[in-house]
Formats: structure tokens, C-alpha cells, sequence
């Protein structure tokens, strides 16, 4: 059988009505994944934070637009059943930009991670785009060559990230070279040095730093005057000091948590959530907390960087 008669050679992307007629109208949306929602919180307070964050993102005045794929369709926004679909299927894939074609081509569904998130969000239009924190190196780098494939999509793809650096349990210093690499710039927003995700500074400095939403926009505007690769642009926004996971249990519970994934022989594409459950159940869930933190402010900040990149438009 000829495979044409299978798959459409186009597969349209599904806006939701609220998406569509803001994009419509040049309205500010923000786009959300929904990996943290199927894959990062435990249920049902998965599906509260899911409509709270949909709701601090109206509250700024912007609209939403959680990005998922369900029965092989990409969703740009979604509605009530849907966004309790993504929180109460424990069958969800987690989809990075690579599993997109098989999940649209199979009908498959699944939760976007910030590669499969970034790449549709752009696709559909929107420009500005909120997450917890990016993936980067890992640490042992050298050993096993193990990049999250976050890094080269952001590379090659025009949208606005605003997160709270890259999650600390990865090697941030390669992390940020590697960015400078790929040419993917990196702002601190009202602060110096680079985010750690849990906590407010991993201590690394940033070339950049800005105070205002707007003047965000404006480096957003910037990048399309000059034209050339179409790189993503970072804003490093830090979780407050007083929302942070407390430093010393952070350094003490990543050194105990890698002892244990070696200990475990867990490599590959299970490092980071064995990780993740790990800080998470050793620090009596405030690692949790405190990426909730981060998440909030970042969608925050990224509706008003919005609202401003939509006035200039």
C-alpha cells in the first residue's frame, strides 16, 4: 500500500479556537508543555498546577497554548477534557522533537518535553515559550556523550525561552558553553549569573543581563532585524532566594543522588527522571516545591514579555 494513502504529506497542526483567534489578532500567547503536567507531578495535583499555570497566564493577559499530541494530532492549546486527558492518562508517551513524526504518523499520544514543545509552539506562531528548566550536558560527559536534545533544537528554532537555567543535576558550566556553541543566546533576567534551577545561582556568570520585560522584546525584535540562523533566545530567570531549595541539602542529596544512579547502572534517557525522584524523595518533596516556584515565575514573566512582543508587532 502506498503510505500516501496513510499519512497526509501535510499534517496540519490543531489550534484551539482561544489560540487561533489570538494569533488572529497578534494577541501575546504563551506556550507551555505538557511533559511537567503527564510526567513531572504527582496526581491529581498534576492537573491543579496544569490550571493554575493556564490561569496565571490570563491573569497577565495573555493566552495560554499547552502543547500536547493526542491520537497522532499535534494540539496547540487545550481544552478542559484534554488537559484532564494529559494529567490522568498514566499511558502518555513523553515526545521530544524526534518522536514527533512516528506519534503523528501512528496515532500515537503523548506529553511534549521542551524539544517537541518549542518545535510546535514555533510552527503554529508563537513566539515565547515558559518551562521549568532546559536539558543540557550531563555530567561524565566525556564517558558517555549523553546531550539532551534540547540543545540543537533551540539551536534551529526562533521562539523565546524563559526558564530557571538547566536542571542542576546536569553539568551547567558545559551546558552553557555548549549553548554558546550552537549560538543560542542567553540572557539573565535581573540577574548576573546563571539560574540552578532548584536554586537561585549555579554561580555561573552571564555576558547579559536585563531588567524589564520590554527589554526582552526588544533583543526579540533585534534578532529578527538581523536575520541570520534562526536560534532560540534563553532568559534565565532565577526561582526568588527565598523559594529555593536550601543550598547545603541541594549540594548534599546531588552528590548522594548520582552515587545512587551509579550504584543502579541507570544511564541514558532514565538518568534524569531517577534523578529527579531522587531529589524529590530525599529532600521530603521541597525540590518539588521549589521547581513549582520556578515554573510560576516563569510563566509570569514570560506572559509579560508576551504582552509587550505583541504590542510591537
Amino acid at each position: 500500500m502506498d503510505p500516501r494513502t496513510v499519512v497526509p504529506s501535510s499534517l496540519s497542526l490543531a489550534l484551539s479556537d482561544e489560540v487561533r483567534d489570538a494569533l488572529d489578532r497578534r494577541a501575546p500567547v504563551v506556550a507551555l508543555e505538557s511533559t511537567i503536567i503527564a510526567h513531572g507531578l504527582p496526581r491529581p495535583r498534576n492537573l491543579r498546577v496544569a490550571v493554575e499555570l493556564e490561569d496565571i497566564v490570563r491573569a497577565a493577559g495573555a493566552v495560554p497554548a499547552t502543547v500536547a499530541v493526542l491520537d497522532g494530532t499535534a494540539h496547540i492549546g487545550l481544552g478542559k477534557d484534554q488537559l484532564e486527558r494529559v494529567a490522568s492518562d498514566q499511558g502518555l508517551r513523553k515526545l521530544g522533537f524526534r518522536d514527533l513524526a512516528p506519534a503523528l504518523a501512528t496515532g500515537a499520544s503523548g506529553a511534549t518535553t521542551v524539544s517537541g514543545t518549542a518545535f510546535l509552539a514555533a510552527r503554529a506562531g508563537i513566539r515565547v515559550f515558559a518551562t521549568g528548566g532546559l536539558g543540557g550536558v550531563h555530567r561524565d560527559w566525556v564517558s558517555h556523550q549523553d546531550e539532551s536534545a534540547d540543545l540543537r533544537l533551540l539551536a534551529r528554532t526562533r521562539i523565546t525561552v524563559v526558564c530557571a537555567g538547566v536542571k542542576s543535576i546536569l553539568d551547567v558550566p558545559a551546558t552553557l558553553q555548549r549553548l554558546e556553541t550552537l549560538g543560542v543566546g542567553v540572557l539573565g533576567f535581573r540577574t548576573a549569573t546563571f539560574p540552578g534551577f532548584y536554586l537561585t545561582s549555579s554561580g555561573e556568570p552571564l555576558d547579559w543581563t536585563l531588567r524589564e520585560p520590554a527589554e526582552v522584546a526588544a533583543v526579540m525584535r533585534a534578532q529578527d532585524a538581523l536575520g541570520g540562523p534562526g536560534a532560540a533566545l534563553i532568559v534565565a530567570n532565577p526561582v526568588p532566594e527565598a523559594e529555593q531549595l536550601d543550598p547545603a541539602l541541594h549540594d548534599r542529596v546531588l552528590v548522594d543522588a548520582h552515587e545512587a544512579a551509579r550504584a543502579a547502572g541507570v544511564t541514558g534517557q532514565a538518568i534524569t527522571p531517577f534523578l529527579l525522584a531522587y531529589f524529590a524523595e530525599h529532600t521530603g518533596g521541597a525540590s518539588l516545591e521549589a521547581n513549582l516556584a520556578a515554573v510560576r515565575g516563569n510563566v509570569r514573566l514570560a506572559a509579560a514579555i508576551a504582552a509587550d512582543w505583541s504590542r510591537h508587532i
